[in-house]
């Protein structure tokens, strides 16, 4: 299981690769939200996700001979991306599994980072059964894009980084908002900021019909979605929490925040407009959480995570003209 001392080792070895991205903010966003929001752009890291430090600290930790060997991973595009990049640095092979409905933008650019791309069919195909016959046919080691101890240590380093420079703020209570599907990012951040700020409290956030985390959080045990496509936020729809992330966000989370799509695209254009940011349909819910759920969140100050930034152009256009 992940615990602080592997986040530790992974923030060790992403020093010098991974980015580490700023905390921003606006007044015209704080004035929406009645508080003080500070924006976690992990759309600005490498690939246009955080998913490159869950991505990295996996392939890194594995020995030389088990790496060479390549990789393989599946993922609606940020992840895949991230693994694609991860390979490439170390000169081994990856071969991702993507749904076909993924953005376009998504497959071409991890097909550009150098990896063998693999389609499927979301709703007649499991792509977990597809991943483990590849992994044995080709001697290729899985990397799960959430729900794998060392990929939850890369996340987990963002949450080192919001705790320390909340503390520099002499913020000692508030709560994290996270974009949340199977819980590595959120789960990441929360074991953070349990070890270093414990006063402050991760949040998963969804969008509305793939709430998930927020529904098995609500129950105490883990609740499937009744879909696993067809929503706009592609890059945080999962079928259900992880085994591994959900114990964790059970224990250490506060309650999930839900919004619409059209919130999500709200706070995309807004997200452009004051912060001059690009963010995804799926990397915004956290900003929507903040803005449009104020009534549901304490405290004078809130962090969110932008978990990424690898929108199509039409969907960014419409949010635009929709919105700003």
């Amino acid at each position: 299981m992940t615990d602080i001392t592997m986040i530790r080792a992974a923030a060790s070895r992403l020093a010098g690769h991974a980015r580490r991205t700023p905390l921003l903010s606006s007044p015209f966003l704080d004035e929406i939200a009645g508080r003080r929001v500070f924006v976690k752009p992990e759309c600005l890291q490498h690939t246009g996700s955080f998913k490159y430090r869950g991505a990295r600290s996996a392939v890194s930790a594995l020995d030389a001979e088990t790496r060479a060997r390549g990789v393989i991973a599946f993922s609606s595009g940020n992840h895949a991306q991230g693994v694609a990049l991860a390979a490439r640095q170390f000169g081994v092979p990856s071969v991702i599994i993507m749904p076909s409905d993924a953005p376009r933008m998504k497959i071409d650019n991890t097909r550009a980072l150098g990896a063998e791309v693999v389609l499927y069919e979301r709703a007649t195909e499991d792509r977990d059964a597809i991943g483990a016959a590849l992994s044995a046919e080709r001697g290729l080691t899985l990397i799960k894009p959430y729900d794998e101890p060392q990929v939850i240590a890369g996340q987990g380093t963002i949450g080192l980084e919001i705790a320390e420079d909340a503390a520099a703020m002499g913020i000692t209570r508030a709560d994290v908002l996270v974009c949340c599907g199977g819980g590595g990012l959120t789960s990441g951040i929360a074991l953070a900021l349990e070890a270093d700020a414990p006063g402050l409290r991760a949040r998963p956030c969804e969008p509305e019909g793939f709430d998930d985390a927020a529904r098995s959080l609500a129950s105490g045990q883990i609740e499937r979605n009744a879909r696993t496509s067809g929503s706009l936020c592609d890059a945080i729809v999962t079928p259900q929490p992880g085994n591994i992330t959900f114990p964790i966000m059970r224990r250490l989370c506060g309650p999930g925040l839900v919004v619409t799509e059209d919130e999500a695209l709200h706070a995309m254009a807004l997200a452009f407009a004051r912060l001059k940011l690009v963010a995804e349909p799926g990397g915004a819910v956290a900003l929507a959480a903040a803005l449009f759920r104020a009534d549901q969140i304490a405290g004078d100050a809130v962090f969110l995570t932008i978990s990424g930034g690898n929108v199509d152009a039409d969907v960014f256009q419409d949010a635009l003209a929709r919105f700003a």
